[in-house]
């Protein structure tokens, strides 16, 4: 797989949640924190006013908008900047309705129906364990809004998902999963072919921008198991090993062999979550050839042997200490966009 894709199949644990949402003026919606959460908001009609995390001025939204939240802060959404937020109204890990289509508030009945506000909004739970990286480097609010011709690809997914989930048929129970996964794989593609920053030199931007080091990481996720060295990969990339070494590290944030076994070893936790098979054989898909060796840098990365982290399979507190962060991508209230 190339890197954006491993970052969807590493992190997803779960069934994503969703849901089409009217809503009727006046109203305002508090989302709460969610620690080591993310969701997404996308205005399918209408306009309306995004309260950001950090406190600052609200920002307009309007139709073709699309608002990922990847961190998992308190954020609010009204019909306009006056109109007070109201609590959450429910469990935002209540997965009692994984997609749904529903209506919020009615419209006066002493006065002429306003269009309603019209929302696609949705999360999804990840493995705890295994925060990438590449979405830390992403700011607390990505805001990518509609604009003609652009992001085509992401523009198409919405609409798809707006469908499915508008009339559902039999089979839409399997198609918006895969289709919220597509979602933010467009989203963190046209976020990261558009972030200002990728020429600064460091980050993830920078890093998938940057040919040489681009290829190694291909190089690394393609084929974690092939007997990598530092030298090989900055022949990969056509560099010499010292220039290959800094400018990987400057990007990355961690030299290549210390990316590489990070990478081997996320890649060990997934398997162990997603299937039976024998330790020794998870030890030599990611490049152990000693199950032993293996299971001593597995336990020295999450803090718990292989078999006793299956065995939990990956459960809160199992892992924590292989990436310093944890989370669920989660959806929240009627409009789960946490």
């Amino acid at each position: 797989m190339d890197v954006l894709s491993d970052v969807v199949a590493v992190i997803r644990s779960g069934t994503p949640r969703s849901a089409l949402v009217r809503r009727h003026a006046p109203w305002g919606q508090r989302f709460p924190a969610a620690v080591g959460s993310a969701g997404f908001q996308v205005v399918l009609q209408g306009s309306c006013r995004l309260f950001p995390p950090d406190g600052s001025a609200p920002v307009a939204l309007t139709a073709g908008d699309v608002v990922l939240f990847p961190h998992g802060h308190a954020y609010g959404l009204a019909d306009s900047p006056t109109t007070a937020l109201s609590a959450p109204v429910c469990d935002p890990l209540d997965e009692a309705d994984l997609h749904a289509s529903v209506s919020v508030g009615l419209p006066p009945q002493d006065t002429p129906a306003a269009a309603p506000t019209v929302l696609l909004c949705g999360g999804y739970r990840l493995d705890p364990a295994q925060a990438h990286p590449l979405l830390r480097d992403l700011p607390d609010v990505v805001h990518l809004p509609a604009c003609l011709g652009r992001h085509p690809e992401l523009r198409a997914t919405v609409d798809l998902l707006a469908g499915e989930l508008g009339a559902p048929r039999p089979g839409t129970d399997a198609i918006v999963p895969a289709l919220l996964d597509t979602l933010l794989l467009y989203a963190l593609r046209a976020w990261f072919d558009g972030n200002p920053r990728r020429d600064k030199g460091s980050g993830w931007a920078a890093a998938l921008a940057d040919p040489a080091v681009s290829t190694a990481l291909h190089a690394i996720h393609g084929d974690p198991a092939h007997p990598w060295t530092v030298t090989a990969l900055a022949a990969r990339a056509g560099l010499s090993r010292a220039a290959f070494s800094k400018r990987f590290a400057d990007t990355v944030g961690r030299p290549p062999s210390a990316y590489l076994t990070w990478w081997r070893l996320t890649t060990a936790a997934r398997l162990l979550r997603a299937s039976d098979a024998p330790l020794s054989q998870v030890a030599a898909r990611v490049g152990y050839t000693s199950p032993f060796a293996f299971a001593n840098a597995f336990k020295r990365a999450f803090g718990t042997a292989p078999g006793r982290y299956r065995r939990h399979r990956g459960a809160p507190g199992e892992g924590a200490r292989a990436d310093g962060s944890g989370g669920s991508l989660t959806a929240s209230e009627a409009s789960p966009g946490r």
